[in-house]
């Protein structure tokens, strides 16, 4: 089969590697669609572990079944979860299922942009999920990002009637305003630094946009007469960061959604934080299972349209090519890879 084996950002090489041989309780799913995730771009974090195969946000069809799996059959249309959690240790029985150690230690073999993948015992029992019958494998394959979406806004219990400041508008941040105008916001203002996402945000739910988080504050308060309720950073750089801080309502929760760079650090006076603000602060990472039905049904029942999110559709060849254009960012929202396309055969 062929496998897309990373390097780094600028090195992607196609490979030819075995089909991989399951074993009892396990499953092997022919890929038909995995997005590139901006996490996939995040260099610094994975040049220890290079040449690695990514890809986790996938959907496919079951085509063998190793034995005892007696709840899929082959020929299921799935989604698969790459971090599955034990559901039984501490963690998961309090609901914070991605702090799990068993999450942090589960994963497919390989990764999704390859033509076949071998989901272990584990993901095979409580990580593999049935396609609607009524949803696309391209558009199943945001169930995953969804799910992190999903989980973010639960945390910071977003809902009718907010007031909401997205920094970022790449495509977690067009997933976040989506939701955060499905779930009834009163309110969106979005931004970035790159004008070209800016008419993506508008066309997901945001009513007011712009190019300087600093700006943010006093859009808002023109608008609505506050400031956000809910402020979400799909960035971590400290200028969106110190940003988002500035554009808190009192009693206003921020969600840190993305990491920084490495060593890079955010200064802020606590008193802002304390004195008559009872600002929250709070991140969230990856998804639960239960995130994941949730971001299913969001997209089965078209509450988050995700088809139009899609820029690219590529094939496994193509990938190179799908990288540079999530990592330029003015020409892509979403690029999926579609392994199986017949001229990749």
């Amino acid at each position: 089969m062929l496998v897309a084996n990373y390097y780094s950002n600028k090195d992607i090489r196609l490979e030819q590697r075995p089909i991989p041989k399951i074993e009892k309780g396990e499953c092997l799913v022919k890929i038909h669609a995995s997005g590139i995730c901006g996490s996939d771009l995040m260099e610094w974090y994975r040049l220890d572990k290079v040449p690695v195969v990514l890809g986790h946000e996938t959907s496919g069809e079951i085509v063998e079944l190793g034995e005892g799996v007696n709840h899929l059959k082959v020929g299921d249309r799935i989604v698969a979860s790459h971090h599955v959690p034990c559901l039984e240790c501490k963690f998961c029985k309090r609901g914070q299922e991605t702090m799990c150690k068993t999450l942090h230690s589960t994963t497919y073999d390989p990764g999704g942009f390859s033509q076949y993948i071998r989901l272990p015992e584990i993901n095979t029992r409580l990580g593999v999920f049935q396609i609607p019958d009524d949803m696309t494998y391209e558009e199943a394959s945001f169930a995953e990002p969804l799910a992190c979406i999903v989980r973010g806004q639960n945390q910071v219990k977003l809902g009718s009637g907010d007031v909401v400041a997205v920094i970022g508008s790449g495509i977690s941040g067009i997933l976040h305003i989506a939701l955060a105008k499905a779930r009834g916001a009163e309110c969106i203002v979005a931004v970035d630094i790159n004008k070209d996402r800016l008419p993506w945000a508008q066309k997901f739910g945001a009513e007011m946009v712009t190019e300087d988080a600093n700006a943010i504050g006093d859009i808002l308060i023109g608008k609505t007469g506050q400031k956000a309720d809910i402020v979400i950073l799909t960035t971590g750089h400290p200028d969106a960061v110190q940003a988002g801080f500035e554009a808190a309502n009192e009693g206003a929760t921020i969600l840190l959604f993305a990491p920084s760079d490495p060593d890079t650090t955010v200064k802020f006076d606590i008193n802002k934080l304390f004195f008559k603000h009872d600002r929250t602060i709070t991140t969230t990472y990856a998804n639960s299972p239960n995130d994941l039905k949730e971001a299913l049904n969001l997209i089965s029942d078209k509450k988050v349209i995700v088809k139009e999110m899609i820029t690219h559709r590529i094939g496994l060849n193509e990938i190179q090519n799908g990288f540079n254009l999530v990592q330029n960012g003015t020409e892509s929202l979403k690029v999926i890879v579609e392994p199986n396309r017949r001229r990749n055969n």
